[in-house]
């Protein structure tokens, strides 16, 4: 089960980056993405495994300790649950992103490459895409 949680866990969120990245106009993607339940459905990976292991990921989180961390990072379960609580923040923040640029006026054009280094390093699309906001409220008239 574990394996295929993990498996599911990005596909389920697919459509919905699809959708701000390759149809960031379509009167259909504002409505489907502004539902906020969407990050819900890879969560639901996470859910079930967190669910059937939440002693080990209690202890991992309730008293943070590197070794421990590391050992339940290590561990399938472990790996599966930080992946699919990733994958279910990532696409949260991506949503957030994908709406804030529409109403500060950002091009779809340089969203959409911002959101696709959000789903493989978000950190960083997060850095990037406050650093074009930024410059586009600073030069709103």
């Amino acid at each position: 089960m574990t394996g295929q949680l993990f498996t599911w866990a990005f596909p389920i969120a697919v459509p919905f980056w699809a959708l701000m990245i390759f149809l960031p106009t379509w009167r259909g993607t504002r409505r489907i993405v502004a539902s906020p339940w969407v990050p819900l459905l890879p969560l639901l990976c996470y859910f079930a495994l967190a669910v059937a292991h939440f002693g080990e990921l209690w202890q991992a989180v309730s008293r943070p300790d590197l070794a421990q961390l590391q050992a339940f990072a290590g561990a399938p379960a472990g790996a599966a649950i930080i992946w699919a609580h990733l994958i279910a923040f990532d696409l949260f923040l991506g949503r957030w992103m994908f709406f804030e640029a529409r109403d500060r006026g950002i091009p779809w054009w340089l969203v959409s490459p911002v959101l696709v280094l959000t789903i493989f390093l978000s950190p960083f699309g997060l850095v990037v895409f406050l650093v074009v906001r930024t410059v586009r409220i600073r030069s709103a008239p």
